[in-house]
């Protein structure tokens, strides 16, 4: 009997986004799935919908995202699903930090909390999961050891207003996943980042004002109908925007489509693997470029 594929995935929001949706397919297509997150209800509420619909999760909970928690839940995990019977092939970093503030408003405490959640975390749930890896025999159908994906953002790239502190650390992330990939690669373990498109409604008001303020002709209404539209859906952005905006695949990022790229990367096989893969949707937003 073959042994059973695990998914170990870290950061689950509220349990309506990428995370969550990549534990839920995941579990379909026959993984177990280790389900790693701060919030002790959140982590409850989706492995019992997991295990409701036959599939199987576990729960890991922290009380932080320190080395020591961390490193705790991998050696928790390896209990949990021992070899022969388990087998760790994908470990999906989704864990964030946002801070949106000028950058005079920006305090210690956010620098320190945005980096130990988008790099320090970063580290220890990689080092968890490349030890788990190594260990593995090479699957047959794609050549790999294990895959590990880290979730990026638009500032894992650009730096912009109100982003100095999120950037700093997403730009931080992206360096790591790029190294890893060169370092691993070589022992067939599969590295990748994503790139996952989005606005913040805040964000995007405060540019539009620097905007005009450089270029008074600039039509705002028209700048924000093409921005702040456009962020993943998640529960809490459809309380926010509303049914039309919910059902409008063209201005939204969709979580389980997300989740269908992360499936995709797992699959793919060892003469072609994609590092980094940019996801947004059809209607991308309207960019000025102010001299």
């Amino acid at each position: 009997m073959s042994a059973k594929p695990v998914l170990v995935v870290i950061g689950l929001g509220n349990g309506s986004g990428t995370g969550a949706s990549t534990a839920r397919l995941f579990a379909k297509k026959g993984y177990s799935v280790a389900l790693i997150a701060r919030g002790a209800e959140t982590v409850s509420t989706v492995a019992k919908e997991i295990n409701s619909s036959g599939g199987h999760a576990e729960e890991f909970a922290l009380a932080s995202y320190s080395h020591e928690d961390i490193t705790n839940g991998w050696a928790a995990i390896n209990s949990r699903f021992p070899k022969p019977q388990y087998i760790i092939r994908v470990a999906v970093f989704n864990a964030g930090h946002g801070v949106w503030k000028n950058f005079l408003d920006i305090t210690a405490q956010d620098v320190q909390d945005s980096l130990q959640t988008s790099v320090a975390a970063a580290f220890s749930f990689a080092r968890g999961a490349i030890l788990a890896f190594k260990e593995n025999d090479i699957e047959q159908t794609n050549g790999k050891k294990g895959a590990l994906i880290f979730t990026g953002a638009t500032a894992s790239l650009r730096g912009n207003v109100l982003t100095s502190a999120f950037a700093a650390s997403k730009f931080g992330l992206r360096a790591l996943s790029q190294s890893l990939a060169k370092e691993f690669g070589k022992e067939n373990i599969h590295v990748s980042h994503v790139r996952l498109f989005r606005y913040l409604k805040i964000y995007v008001l405060h540019l539009m004002r620097l905007l005009m303020e450089v270029k008074p002709s600039l039509n705002m209404c028209h700048c924000l109908s093409h921005s702040i539209s456009q962020a993943i859906l998640t529960g809490r952005q459809r309380g926010n925007r509303g049914e039309e905006w919910a059902q409008n695949e063209d201005v939204r990022l969709n979580p389980d489509s997300i989740a269908a790229s992360y499936l995709y990367l797992v699959n793919q096989d060892r003469s072609a693997w994609t590092w980094e893969l940019d996801r947004k949707c059809r209607k991308l937003y309207v960019r000025y470029n102010v001299d």
